[in-house]
């Protein structure tokens, strides 16, 4: 049986013989219709909370998954995107990696060229010394044969000039001046 605030304050009860006072049971009936109404809302008002804090509960939880959704999404991203900058990393390295053995083939083509222009100009450079070696020698020998002259030429004049002595023969010739004057 459900009994409400109103109905405890309309109860009346019989009268008998020694019985309760009647003043105090109305006023303890009272008393007690007024707590029970208090009760009543205070359940009431308890329920109200109640059913805010669920909704605010069931909101928070939406709020929870939507973050929950959106971190994985931003970690998907953050996986996608260090992935990319990883694959561009690689790609950059390969390119750089392949500029570089163009770069250091073009150089060690340039160097091999560069050597063999040097071999080329030291073996001009031989030549040239060759050369200068025997313009020079060609020369010295010129030159000694031109003194040797010069010398058998004036020994030949000074013996055409030379009083002649009645036993000696006749001026020397060239020949014969050349074999004087080496002996």
């Amino acid at each position: 049986m459900k009994v409400s605030p109103l109905d405890l304050r309309q109860i009346r009860f019989r009268t008998a013989l020694r019985g309760f006072d009647r003043a105090e049971v109305i006023a303890l009936i009272s008393e007690v219709a007024e707590d029970y109404e208090n009760a009543l809302r205070e359940v009431d008002r308890l329920r109200q909370e109640v059913s805010k804090m669920e909704a605010l509960l069931v909101q928070h939880r939406e709020h929870e998954r939507d973050l929950r959704n959106t971190l994985m999404t931003a970690q998907k991203v953050s996986d996608d995107i260090r992935a990319n900058a990883d694959a561009q990393a690689r790609t950059i390295l390969r390119e750089a990696e392949g500029r570089s053995d163009l770069l250091l083939q073009k150089t060690q083509s340039r160097l091999e060229d560069l050597q063999r222009e040097i071999d080329g100009m030291k073996l001009k450079r031989r030549d040239v010394e060759n050369t200068l070696e025997s313009t020079i020698t060609a020369l010295r020998s010129t030159l000694e044969f031109v003194r040797e002259q010069e010398e058998r030429e004036r020994d030949e004049k000074i013996l055409l000039h030379r009083p002649r002595q009645a036993d000696q023969p006749s001026p020397v010739r060239n020949d014969d001046a050349r074999a004087v004057g080496e002996s």
